[in-house]
């Protein structure tokens, strides 16, 4: 037997196609006992709607989407997981589409494959692209640059205050030589935290060290090498301190630093970026920058569904880090002082 229509489903039902097709969406014309007659019908035959067709009708899909390069890490787990959860509730689907093609993140938006987007990714939609998209009055909300206009906004984390407070917090523990783990260079959070890292340096006169300026990626493993490549390449610049781009980059440096046989935070200071679950459970426990990972996620789909129900006009936000002292930082110890 081939897919049942909604003609099969009234015919069955001794009905006609209007009275089936307001029973299954519920609009309020039937009396009670016929509209429970042909719901049962339709769930004894497996008639499945033809939501394309439904969606048409709207022009709404009731999806988000999330464009993003890549979903790996504890940060993405987090602001997934809280924006299908407030997508969950206030009646829609989140769309997650991973791709480093830029033509299929722009096909996707511009052709309205779901009502709205969330952007987070390192390949830099241009200008150009915006303006497109602004063209077409697409819904969107911007996680990876500052950005306001009617139709899209942003939420994102006041990563230059951050990086700077950290650095600043790390100069007052006597630390001098500092380095700095960054990502990947076209990441807004990487660079606006190695640029409040550099402005605290040069606001306390401290020394810029293009060596000190090391690349982890964002990842464990990719730190763990550099840092690794580093301390085996400047066996006599070992910093003081390593200010991490994101905790997995601090956890790798804390692994390197410990294979080379320096204890932390004796010998090295280390903090991290966005006070990930396992954080406070490391050993030792992370210093780090916490960041409000789940509210950017709430108020990012919140603010979307808002514009697209034409509540609001795009706005920017931004999300203060709070600084998390533990046990990966604590005040240097000149070792001169206890030689005689």
């Amino acid at each position: 037997m081939g897919k049942i229509t909604i003609k099969d489903v009234a015919r069955e039902a001794g009905v006609s196609i209007s009275t089936v097709s307001n029973a299954l969406n519920g609009v309020d014309v039937l009396n009670p006992e016929t509209k429970s007659h042909v719901l049962k019908v339709a769930e004894r035959l497996n008639y499945v709607p033809n939501l394309n067709g439904k969606l048409l009708k709207s022009g709404q899909t009731k999806m988000l989407g999330f464009f993003t390069t890549s979903v790996s890490g504890p940060y993405f787990y987090k602001l997934v997981e809280s924006m299908s959860r407030e997508c969950d509730r206030l009646g829609y689907g989140l769309n997650v589409f991973v791709t480093k093609d830029k033509q299929v993140i722009m096909s996707n938006i511009l052709g309205r494959r779901v009502d709205g987007v969330i952007i987070y990714e390192e390949l830099r939609i241009d200008e150009q692209d915006i303006v497109a998209m602004e063209k077409d009055k697409i819904k969107a909300v911007f996680l990876d640059r500052v950005y306001q206009s009617d139709t899209m906004g942003s939420v994102i984390f006041d990563s230059y205050v951050a990086g700077y407070e950290a650095t600043k917090d790390l100069i007052g523990l006597g630390h001098k030589k500092i380095a700095y783990i960054s990502g990947v260079d076209t990441m807004f959070d990487s660079n606006q935290r190695r640029d409040g890292y550099l402005d605290a340096l040069r606001e306390y006169q401290l020394p810029l060290d293009e060596d000190y300026i090391i690349q982890g990626f964002f990842e464990e493993e990719g730190t763990y090498s550099a840092v690794k490549s580093f301390l085996h390449l400047h066996p006599a610049k070992l910093p003081d301190a390593f200010l991490a781009g994101n905790d997995v980059s601090a956890i790798g440096c804390i692994h390197a630093l410990k294979s080379h046989g320096f204890e932390v935070p004796q010998d090295v200071s280390v903090v991290g970026f966005d006070d990930i679950d396992i954080a406070q459970y490391f050993s030792p426990p992370l210093s780090t920058v916490r960041n409000q990972i789940a509210r950017q996620g709430i108020l990012a789909v919140n603010h979307l569904v808002r514009m697209i129900k034409k509540k609001e006009h795009g706005v920017s936000q931004k999300l203060a880090g709070e600084l998390i002292v533990r046990g990966s930082s604590h005040v240097k110890i000149d070792r001169s002082d206890y030689l005689t």
